[in-house]
C-alpha cells in the first residue's frame, strides 16, 4: 500500500498525516527543517507556532470555540496537543509554544502509519493523492511549482509577528495582572497603563520609528487582522487606543488608564512574555527604545525582536474545489494557510479535511463536502465561493455561517443557536461520513 505524499510538517500537515492514517492509509510526512530553515522558525519540531501562542476564544459559543469543538469531534492531534499544552490566558486558548510543538511531533512521529522525512520537496508529485501543505513560508522552488499548476492567480502578502520580553526584565512594581472585564484567571495578563502624556510621547516616537524597507519590487499587502503597530499608528492617533492598546475593562487602582499594553505568558512559569498585538517591521534597535518606552518595560530584555516576513497564499475561489482539491489536479489536495485561510485551527481543519479526502480518493470515494452550517463547511465555503478579484485571508467568524431560519436575540442568544446547531451538524455528518466508509472499506 503506497503511501499519501504529505508536504509540509506544519499544522495542517500534521493534521493530514495524523487524519489519513487514523483511517487505516499511511502516510509519508515531508519536512524540509532541519535540513533548510526559514526566517521564523526557531526549532526543528514539527507544528511550530512562529506567531501568536494564542489559538483564540475557547468559548464554545464564538466561532473559533465552534471550530475548536468540531476539531475534537474528529479527534485532531492538533487540539489534544493544544490542550496538553494550555497556559492561563482568560477566556482564550493559549499554549506553552515548545511543549505544544512537542507533543504534536511525538504524536506524528510515534503513529505506526506515519513516516517523516526530513527532506526538502521542491516539486509537486507527479500522482496522488497527495497534499501540499507547505504554508506560509512556502519555499521559493515549490512556489514555483505551484505558480507553474495554477497560472496566474498566485497571490502574497506579508505578516508580522510580535516581540518577547524576559519576564524577569519587567517592573512588576509598574506592570499589574488583570484579564479584561476580570474574565479569566487573575494572572492570565500582565498590564502595563499608560496616562495620556505617557501614551503621547509613545506614540510620536512609534510612528517616527525608523522600519525595515521592504524590496523594490514587493508591494505590502499586509493581513488587515496582522497589521504592524506602527500601520495601524499612523491611521490616528487614537487608532491604538480602540485596538490593541485599548484600556476598557482594566480597572487598576480604581480607575481606567489611558492606554494599556498587554503581555501574555508564552509559557506556564510566566518567564517570557509576548506583546499583544505589537508585531512590527520596526528595526530592531528601535524597538528596544520605542517599546521600552512602555512604563513597565523601561529595562525589558528582548527575547525574540518582532519582524515582518513574507507569506505566500493562493486565490483559493479561482483554484480549488469545495473539497480542497486543485481543479486542474484533482489528485492534489491544498491545506493550511497556503489556502488563504487564517489562523493555526482554521490551518488544522483545512489539514483535517484534505486528509480525510485524499484517503476517500484512495479507495475511490466521492470528496468529503462538510454542511455550511458547520465550522468547517463555513471556512470551506469561503474558500471556493469567495469572490476571486477580492479574496484575502480570512478567519473562521460568524458572517461565514449561514443565517438561522429565524430571527434570534439578543445576540449571545443567536451565536449559542448557531453552536447549538453547528454541533448538532457536525456530530450527525462525521456519523455519516464514518459509516459510509466502513461500509466501503469492507467492499474493498
Amino acid at each position: 500500500m503506497d503511501p499519501i505524499c504529505i508536504i509540509g510538517g506544519g499544522l495542517a500537515g500534521c493534521e493530514a498525516a495524523w487524519q489519513a492514517a487514523n483511517l487505516g492509509v499511511p502516510a509519508a510526512l515531508y519536512e524540509m527543517r532541519p535540513a533548510r530553515t526559514t526566517p521564523a522558525h526557531t526549532t526543528d519540531w514539527l507544528a511550530e507556532l512562529v506567531c501568536s501562542n494564542s489559538l483564540k476564544s475557547a468559548s464554545p459559543t464564538s466561532a473559533p470555540g465552534i471550530l475548536k469543538e468540531e476539531l475534537r469531534l474528529w479527534d485532531s492531534v492538533v487540539m489534544s496537543a493544544a490542550e496538553a499544552a494550555r497556559i492561563p490566558a482568560g477566556q482564550a486558548l493559549a499554549v506553552d509554544r515548545e511543549r505544544f510543538a512537542q507533543a504534536v511531533t511525538e504524536a506524528v512521529e510515534g503513529h505506526p502509519l506515519i513516516t517523516v522525512h526530513r527532506k526538502e520537496v521542491d516539486a509537486l508529485p507527479s500522482e496522488g493523492p497527495a497534499v501540499v501543505a507547505t504554508g506560509p513560508l512556502t519555499s521559493e522552488a515549490m512556489s514555483e511549482a505551484l505558480a507553474e499548476l495554477m497560472g496566474s492567480e498566485f497571490l502574497y502578502f506579508y505578516d508580522a509577528i510580535s516581540p518577547i520580553v524576559d519576564g524577569e526584565s519587567i517592573d512588576y512594581e509598574v506592570a499589574y495582572f488583570a484579564s479584561r472585564y476580570g474574565k479569566g484567571g487573575a494572572k492570565d495578563y500582565l498590564n502595563c497603563p499608560l496616562t495620556d502624556a505617557e501614551y503621547d510621547v509613545f506614540y510620536d516616537a512609534l510612528v517616527s520609528g525608523e522600519t525595515y524597507a521592504l524590496h523594490a519590487f514587493e508591494e505590502p499587502l499586509f493581513f488587515e487582522g496582522c497589521l504592524p503597530i506602527e500601520e495601524m499608528a499612523s491611521r490616528g492617533r487614537d487608532t491604538l487606543r480602540y485596538g490593541p492598546m485599548k484600556p476598557v475593562g482594566l480597572v487598576h487602582d480604581g480607575r481606567t488608564p489611558h492606554a494599556v499594553v498587554q503581555l501574555r505568558r508564552e509559557d506556564a512559569p510566566g518567564s517570557a512574555y509576548n506583546l499583544v498585538g505589537f508585531q512590527t517591521k520596526l528595526k530592531w534597535p528601535e524597538q528596544a527604545r520605542i517599546f521600552r518606552l512602555i512604563p513597565g518595560l523601561g529595562d525589558a530584555e528582548f527575547l525574540r525582536y518582532g519582524m515582518v516576513h513574507r507569506n505566500t497564499y493562493i486565490n483559493a475561489p479561482a483554484v480549488l474545489g469545495p473539497g480542497l482539491a486543485f481543479r486542474r489536479r484533482p489528485d492534489l489536495f491544498c491545506a493550511g494557510q497556503l489556502t488563504g485561510v487564517e489562523g493555526y485551527l482554521e490551518s488544522a481543519a483545512t489539514g483535517l479535511v484534505s486528509g480525510l479526502n485524499a484517503v476517500h480518493l484512495y479507495h475511490g470515494l466521492p470528496p468529503v463536502v462538510f454542511p455550511p452550517e458547520t465550522a468547517f463547511g463555513a471556512i470551506l465555503g469561503y474558500l471556493s465561493r469567495a469572490a476571486p478579484e477580492t479574496f484575502q485571508p480570512m478567519n473562521i467568524n460568524f458572517g461565514l455561517f449561514p443565517p438561522l431560519s429565524k430571527r434570534v436575540r439578543p445576540k449571545e442568544a443567536a451565536r449559542a443557536a448557531v453552536a447549538a446547531r453547528a454541533e448538532a451538524a457536525a456530530k450527525a455528518f462525521r456519523n455519516r461520513c464514518l459509516t459510509a466508509f466502513q461500509k466501503q472499506s469492507t467492499m474493498l
